[in-house]
């Protein structure tokens, strides 16, 4: 049961009705006619903008469509008054039974909130993806936790979803790590060394360069770069990507599919991509313009191939090859966006951290021109997230190695409140991440006071089942809070559709936290008034009718904590 989209569709009907008769020109396109929510609970307890959007197109006043739509409506026994507000914004509210209806649908169908707009589409989701430099830092978690989720909402709405990390072993980055565990090896030797400028000084690398010298013995000490340098990287990048693994295990995070870049060097895979760009006539010798602003002291006008990105979209054309002949960091990124585009997903997304908003755009292009089109790409943002430690700003420096890791965080707050406090916020807005905060037991801890409603549900229910009371699906609906919330869960189908529509799984955990506002404002309102409590003393029949919305409270937030990847806890420690 969606009953948002039951009333639109129903409005919509009206409508169609109405140009049959001739009340409303034909051929008028309704798709941007909606039934929401409206902004004042007051008004009623729906709103739609049908004259509004109408108006122009039929050459109306859009009261006279809204008076006209009204009376079509009332003739529906769900509807029970339709009022024109303002410019012709209708007003709807509904019959007081609609609510039990919703009540009942959430406890009885296995798929309340479910939706099938993503018709089985399938849809990458990349992230996470950093470098295998080091084991992940607060920010990347802020990147796993939102891809995550994300993916979880899409398949919550029908999408065929895979999830895949990119590991970037291909670049000169990997070269440094793996000199920075030869130094290791070293030490574990007994010989001292110097980190110079450039290489990762963390002590997390003590135990690979104590495993190196466990496996290879002294065979590399003494040795040139060129006879260790090959096997160090490859060692190296194997076990800093173990030690990703179990970091994004203790956050709840499994990937489907991890992709090496590497595997795109030597195998003709960057070479078929540029080959496709090239044949579509994207391809071409050229020189770019300078930089805006002030000219680097080493820039000189150099002819190289360049893809004509501005065809798709871009502000300027990308390099993709150098002067001297070598790809350049976009070629890969272009073969491996080729390669998802051939491996036939629908739509691909990526999540990037906010210092990549340049690739946005060059991204977007070489889809596009790589698809013809047909497949989108959005690329989500995620911003810093500033993290509080004793009252002070935390800093981090993987190079330093003083940042505060992922198991760093979930070692302090565990991981089911990392995740909620990571999407409580917008995905492209700063983040304060607070210790103290994040396990204060109280109102203005979104994760408490959402796990906290859950607990409470339960809680009654355990009495329900020591006092062997029955319960019932059919809910018995009196007052004004218990309307509230049955209001509240009717949005439950409309908001996942929105969400997963606009990629911003954020608006789930803002969605359980004002469900379980609601819910402790009526169960709050019992200690007042007896006959709302959920238990109600020597009165079984009752209590079984009174049961049924706390519960159906229980299984909405439950879907909605899962697809955040968040445990619904049924008791608080």
């Amino acid at each position: 049961m969606n009953l948002f989209a039951d009333i639109r569709a129903f409005v919509v009907a009206q409508l169609d009705g109405m140009m049959a008769d001739g009340a409303l020109p034909a051929g008028l396109d309704l798709s941007n006619v909606t039934v929401e929510p409206p902004r004042d609970p007051a008004h009623g307890d729906m709103a739609t903008n049908a004259a509004m959007v109408l108006a122009k197109p039929a050459k109306m006043k859009p009261r006279d469509i809204a008076d006209a739509l009204a009376v079509r409506l009332l003739a529906d026994g769900r509807v029970a008054s339709a009022d024109v507000a303002g410019p012709g914004f209708l007003n709807l509210r509904l019959d007081t039974g609609i609510w039990a209806g919703v009540v009942k649908s959430a406890l009885t169908d296995p798929v309340y909130g479910r939706s099938d707009m993503g018709a089985g589409r399938r849809v990458l989701v990349e992230y996470v993806s950093a470098n295998p430099t080091g084991p992940l830092h607060v920010g990347h978690t802020r990147g796993a936790v939102f891809g995550d989720a994300l993916a979880a909402l899409l398949d919550y709405a029908g999408w065929d979803v895979t999830r895949e990390y990119y590991i970037n072993d291909g670049g000169a980055q990997v070269d440094v790590l793996a000199r920075s565990v030869y130094l290791r090896y070293l030490e574990a030797h007994g010989q001292a060394v110097a980190f110079e400028d450039g290489t990762y000084p963390g002590d997390y690398l003590i135990e690979v360069g104590q495993a190196l010298k466990e496996k290879v013995g002294d065979a590399f000490v003494g040795q040139d770069e060129q006879v260790w340098l090959d096997e160090v990287r490859n060692y190296a990048t194997a076990a800093m990507m173990e030690m990703i693994r179990t970091d994004l295990a203790s956050l709840g995070v499994k990937m489907d599919s991890f992709y090496s870049e590497k595997s795109l060097y030597g195998t003709g895979l960057i070479e078929a991509a540029i080959d496709n760009l090239d044949a579509k006539g994207l391809i071409y010798e050229g020189t770019l313009e300078p930089p805006k602003g002030k000219l680097p002291d080493d820039w000189e006008a150099r002819e190289q191939t360049l893809f004509r990105s501005t065809a798709h979209g871009d502000d300027v054309d990308r390099p993709v090859k150098k002067s001297d002949g070598s790809w350049t960091y976009f070629a890969p990124d272009i073969a491996y966006h080729y390669d998802k585009v051939q491996r036939g997903f629908d739509a691909l997304i990526d999540v990037f951290g906010a210092d990549h908003g340049g690739y946005v755009k060059r991204m977007k292009a070489a889809v596009s021109a790589l698809s013809d089109g047909s497949v989108p790409l959005d690329i989500k943002l995620c911003n810093l997230v500033k993290l509080y430690k004793d009252g002070e700003p935390f800093k981090m420096s993987k190079r330093a190695g003083t940042f505060v890791t992922l198991a760093d965080v979930v070692e302090q707050v565990g991981a089911d409140v990392t995740r909620f406090v990571m999407l409580t916020r917008k995905n492209d807005a700063p983040l304060d991440f607070d210790f103290a905060k994040a396990v204060e037991q109280s109102k203005d801890n979104p994760v408490f006071y959402v796990q906290y409603a859950n607990a409470r549900v339960h809680s009654v229910l355990r009495k329900f089942d020591e006092a062997d009371i029955a319960l019932s699906d059919q809910p018995v609906l009196e007052d004004e809070a218990e309307f509230a919330v049955a209001r509240k869960l009717a949005e439950w189908p409309r908001l996942v559709e929105i969400a997963a529509r606009n990629h911003e799984p954020h608006r789930i955990a803002f969605y359980l936290y004002e469900l379980a506002s609601d819910f402790h404002a009526l169960w709050n309102r019992g200690n007042d008034k007896p006959e709302l409590r959920f238990l109600q003393d020597g009165n079984t029949s009752g209590s079984t009718g009174k049961i049924a919305l706390p519960r159906a409270v229980s299984v909405v937030i439950s879907a909605g904590l899962r697809i955040l990847g968040v445990t619904p806890l049924e008791e608080m420690r």
